[in-house]
């Protein structure tokens, strides 16, 4: 098939097209400029120089293409604006070229808010924490549309190679020499190692559905305090682990804060049952050391 991806830089992005290519499909990835398009290249991407303000610079080859995957997530512009403006513009191109064309919505576990002990399925109704409360409007977008297949990804909290939020922990405790953690530690982070996140992707785009939302995590169920007590050991980080009170942190992070203190179960077996789709990786916790040396391996380089 051919496939193009947005962000197909970014951490998610960049692991999604790599994964898709060597599923053996043609892969087109929107980048911003000729620096970044060579790691592409090296991954035998088709690298397309554009952005999503400007849609243009990608339409012809979305056009061009059987499935689209958008993935990226510029926080440096209004976010849900852009997002809805570039969903718009990957539905209309599905008119265009193959047809009927899949469209592959990135969305996230953040929209289920809290679940506690209760398992989340993809039949719960969204109860989204305030910094993702437009994301369940955009997923109907996409569900909705009648002349695509139209598809949406609720990934976990992602882990693994390069970056995540478990590498915002690495960074604290090899840099900074200050590891924190927002909230009491006590909360569970619904999880997915990027590599299973990137395989569901190429499943997603190959099982011919439509309308369906899949989430994508493994079956840990660590508490953030013991992710972050690995990633002490891991660095060998041996000053006191900060826990912020959450309202504290949201003087300077906003939003963000209540997403990092969300208490979360959340239930994959769908993706298990319709795309065959299995997580490899167990957890954070086990791997923290073999994470943390992959993740200083991409820093150093």
């Amino acid at each position: 098939m051919k496939v193009f991806v947005t962000g197909a830089t970014g951490y998610i992005g960049f692991n999604v097209a790599s994964a898709l290519r060597r599923a053996g499909h043609d892969v087109w990835g929107l980048v911003r400029n000729e620096a970044k398009a060579r790691s592409l290249t090296q991954q035998e991407i088709y690298p397309v120089i554009g952005n999503m303000q400007s849609p243009e610079s990608y339409r012809a080859v979305a056009e061009s293409c059987s499935v689209l995957i958008h993935v990226a997530a510029d926080y440096q512009s209004d976010l849900p604006a852009l997002d809805r403006k570039t969903i718009e513009v990957l539905l209309d191109t599905g008119r265009k070229g193959p047809q009927p064309k899949t469209v592959i919505y990135t969305s996230g576990v953040w929209v289920y808010g809290n679940t506690g002990t209760h398992m989340a399925d993809e039949t719960a109704s969204p109860a989204p924490a305030t910094m993702v409360k437009w994301r369940p409007d955009h997923e109907q977008m996409v569900l909705r549309a009648t002349h695509v297949k139209g598809l949406v990804i609720r990934p976990g909290c992602v882990y693994g190679k390069q970056g995540g939020l478990t590498a915002t922990w690495f960074a604290a405790a090899h840099k900074d020499k200050s590891l924190r953690a927002i909230g009491d530690g006590s909360n569970h982070w619904a999880m997915v190692h990027v590599d299973d996140l990137a395989a569901a992707y190429v499943r997603a785009a190959e099982c011919g559905m439509a309308g369906e939302v899949f989430n994508i995590t493994d079956r840990s169920r660590s508490t953030v305090g013991a992710m972050v007590q690995a990633v002490a050991r891991a660095t060998g980080y041996t000053d006191k682990i900060q826990f912020i009170p959450v309202t504290e942190a949201a003087k300077t992070m906003g939003g963000f804060a209540e997403c990092l203190a969300l208490d979360q179960h959340v239930d994959a077996r769908k993706a298990v049952r319709l795309l065959d789709w299995q997580p490899a990786h167990g957890g954070f916790v086990d791997g923290a050391e073999i994470y943390f040396a992959s993740w200083k391996a991409y820093l150093d380089a």
